[in-house]
């Protein structure tokens, strides 16, 4: 795609882990353009959180970016130090984390953390950087941010914490934005609110956003584009009308078909996968979701399923299916 600001190419990431290593991410390729919101879904377990944290460069000391690329307004991530990668967080890509309970250090102010975020902003002093600190609380809809300032992470509720992260993140306004489930911790009602906020946020923020969720309504209200992942593969991927209108893949049919949204009349039992996932330390030589596809034949089980272009911008990792 051209124009993207993130841009990810062939990436395979393992985990060393007991046993051997543990093939998290294997063979994932999308982009983001500036101004568009991409969702990533999935059961628990796909890869989705992993592949967040790769964008950012936070996958930890035991991963392995095996092969492909991930770059960043043109720069490949894993050709530049830790220390140029540190300088590109919050500047370049910033990331809101899925736990709003521990985004902070509990010991200092939100204020002070917030002022002492923008310390690579070069020219401002203490006193303007809080005051826009100060000004992002406000625009994250948190009332009284004069008096959040001088609050400790523990004085604030989930919702208060996690618009208090998002502000945090756009601080110093990055090109790439990341959501990492980031009303999972919330109830029903502060869930809501901070959806809202994203939907405002989408229509005034000029980078690029990434929401990552298992929650496939926050899909459906705030993104543009949506890849689903299963067992570390995107398994489809295209414009959130076709993938939720026409969804192509099994697995994709499967997922949408557990949404209780998509339940019609009252019913004892909910729908659910069947099977498990595979075992990631020794994945499958074939498609990774044959032992719970209906559709699957030898042919899955035995080859990698080909990357099928069904139309512009909508393609699925599949045998059974055709342009």
């Amino acid at each position: 795609m051209t124009g993207a600001v993130l841009q990810i190419e062939g990436l395979k990431l393992d985990y060393a882990v007991p046993g051997g290593r543990l093939h998290a991410l294997r063979h994932v390729s999308l982009s983001i353009k500036k101004g568009e919101v991409l969702g990533i879904a999935g059961e628990s377990g796909c890869g989705k959180s992993t592949l967040a944290a790769a964008m950012i460069g936070l996958t930890g000391a035991n991963a392995r970016q095996s092969a492909g690329t991930i770059r960043l307004g043109g720069q490949d991530m894993a050709s530049l130090s830790e220390d140029d990668r540190r300088r590109l967080r919050g500047r370049k890509i910033a990331m809101v984390f899925q736990d709003p309970m521990t985004a902070f250090n509990p010991v200092l102010t939100i204020g002070g953390q917030l002022t002492d975020f923008q310390h690579n902003i070069e020219g401002l002093g203490r006193a303007e950087k809080r005051a826009r600190a100060q000004a992002m609380l406000s625009r994250v809809g948190l009332s009284d941010p004069a008096l959040i300032m001088g609050r400790y992470p523990h004085e604030l509720s989930g919702g208060m914490r996690q618009r208090a992260a998002i502000a945090a993140a756009l601080l110093l306004q990055p090109e790439v934005l990341i959501a990492d489930e980031p009303t999972t911790a919330l109830d029903v009602t502060m869930e809501a609110q901070i959806i809202h906020l994203f939907r405002e946020l989408r229509d005034d923020y000029d980078g690029a956003m990434v929401i990552v969720t298992h929650h496939l309504g926050v899909i459906a209200e705030l993104c543009d584009r949506v890849a689903i992942m299963y067992a570390g593969e995107v398994v489809e991927e295209g414009p959130v009308d076709a993938i939720y209108h026409g969804a192509r893949h099994p697995y994709t049919r499967a997922l949408m078909a557990c949404d209780p949204a998509m339940i019609e009349g009252r019913t004892a039992r909910l729908p659910t996968i069947g099977g498990a996932l595979p075992d990631l330390r020794s994945p499958p030589p074939g498609c990774a979701f044959a032992p719970r596809c209906p559709l699957a034949t030898d042919r899955c089980r035995a080859e990698a399923p080909p990357d099928v272009q069904l139309t512009a911008g909508h393609r699925a990792l599949c045998h059974e299916v055709r342009p």
